[in-house]
């Protein structure tokens, strides 16, 4: 798989991937922190409402995490036609997502709306139900911005622009420190709403950011934006374009599904061991889940170099990139290992102040890494993948690798030995390891395959 690689051509795709890579980690960052506020400020109101807010993201999040997913598949079909040199192709490619979108988001706003009928059924205490109820009614109104803004974010980033989206996501996080306030307390002339006014700030937020990505892709001078209009002769539903934008999509909305919701029962799972297994590995988690965000944000600028060399049909350059991503990912993981080891106490206390769980986490988050190292190899290869057209093998591989394999060893290690919460982390890197392997031998097959279509 490995292709030698010059220093020269190394050190261009390395800036090229640093300058992709970092505005779209800051973005990710922003994305996460705003989770981090509802969170606090809901806090800073009772523990009830802490409680319902983090009930009501527990729904509303693995949504979330589906509609972009399908979504984002806009970024590899942009990044193919830019490859190709058809820069008249992606106005039409955008405005056929945006019609998806539309769909997406409608569907997003009733399926949240229906959803607190699910809470007397998932045990949700009484008391928290009416406010994750309220939370949920309130961020519903954010969903139809939410699928929008997948698709004017791919469509920056796929130009090899994620400045504007990065700058917007930090005016959004700003923006949502008071809406919270005001919502929450019920500042000028608002209702006063406790932590479910969290929801409403949120659709606020997304209507904020969705809003000024669309003026901005649509007065911006700058070249890629200029050649690429899609506001102006808006086609109508093409069901040949929206079919492949599903095919590609649905699938990688299916496998972020499959492993965001992996990690979310890790707590269900382990919650009979008690409270201070279960505070443990949730500190665990927060430390590894912040830093999965340099990795994955290398996958997305992957998968835009990728496109673009997919859509020349370049198989050395194309390689080369692959290399270049690749030997990133194991440098970014070995530097996150070290950090970890050396910084467990410190991690830890970050979280929480009692030394029950923080002894605990530090020894959990000795599992955390060999994790950093099989994660971030598993997602940069299925962004390469992705980057490629890719993704109904990879959601295979991530069903049966995070669903098949690694929750019921982790339901086992947990329930039936006396391995404790270290037993779900051991699962997690099973899995892992076990998706690493089999995409990158999906990887090498896509290689050789390609190699002989595109030979002369």
């Amino acid at each position: 798989m490995l292709s030698l690689i010059s220093f020269k051509d190394f050190k261009s795709y390395s800036l090229r991937l640093g300058v992709l890579a970092l505005p779209i980690l800051i973005t990710q960052f922003c994305q996460a922190a705003l989770g981090v506020v509802d969170a606090i400020m809901a806090g800073q109101v009772s523990a009830l409402d802490l409680a319902a807010v983090a009930v009501g993201s527990g729904i509303w999040l693995p949504l979330f995490l589906l509609a972009t997913g399908i979504l984002i598949a806009t970024t590899p079909l942009i990044g193919e036609a830019v490859g190709q040199n058809k820069h008249s192709d992606v106005p039409n490619i955008t405005q056929q997502s945006l019609w998806t979108a539309a769909a997406i988001g409608i569907a997003g706003f009733i399926i949240v709306n229906v959803a607190p009928i699910i809470l007397p059924l998932m045990g949700v205490p009484e008391n928290i139900q009416p406010i994750a109820s309220q939370y949920l009614f309130g961020v519903s109104f954010g969903f139809p911005a939410l699928a929008v803004y997948a698709v004017l974010r791919s469509y920056c980033e796929a130009l090899g622009r994620p400045e504007p989206v990065t700058i917007i996501s930090i005016i959004g996080l700003l923006a949502d420190i008071p809406l919270n306030y005001i919502f929450i307390h019920g500042l000028y002339g608002m209702p006063e709403m406790g932590g479910a006014g969290c929801g409403v700030a949120t659709a606020m937020v997304l209507w904020i950011n969705v809003l000024l990505l669309a003026v901005y892709t649509a007065f911006t001078k700058r070249a890629q934006f200029a050649n690429t209009r899609f506001f102006y002769a808006f086609s109508a539903p093409s069901r040949a374009q929206i079919a492949k934008l599903l095919k590609l999509g649905i699938p990688i909305g299916v496998s972020i599904f499959f492993e965001a919701s992996l990690f979310s029962l890790g707590a269900l799972v382990i919650s009979p061991l008690g409270e201070l297994a279960t505070a443990s590995h949730q500190v665990a988690l927060a430390v590894t889940s912040q830093l999965f965000m340099i990795p994955i944000s290398v996958a997305m600028a992957l998968t835009i170099m990728i496109s673009n060399r997919f859509g020349e049909k370049n198989l050395l350059a194309l390689r080369h990139v692959q290399v270049t991503g690749l030997i990133w990912t194991v440098l970014i993981a070995l530097t996150s290992m070290l950090g970890v080891w050396l910084f467990r106490p410190q991690l830890a206390a970050a979280f929480t102040d009692n030394p029950a769980v923080r002894a605990q986490a530090m020894h959990l988050l000795i599992f955390a890494l060999a994790y950093q190292l099989f994660d971030g190899w598993q997602v940069n290869v299925a962004g390469i993948l992705r980057g490629m057209q890719d993704t109904t093998v990879p959601m295979w591989v991530t069903l049966f690798c995070y669903w098949i394999v690694a929750l019921p060893l982790g339901i086992y290690l947990v329930r039936y030995t006396d391995t404790g919460a270290q037993g779900f982390w051991m699962a997690l890197i099973t899995g892992l390891f076990l998706a690493s392997i089999l995409l990158t031998i999906r990887l090498r097959y896509q290689q050789k395959r390609l190699a002989i279509a595109w030979s002369p």
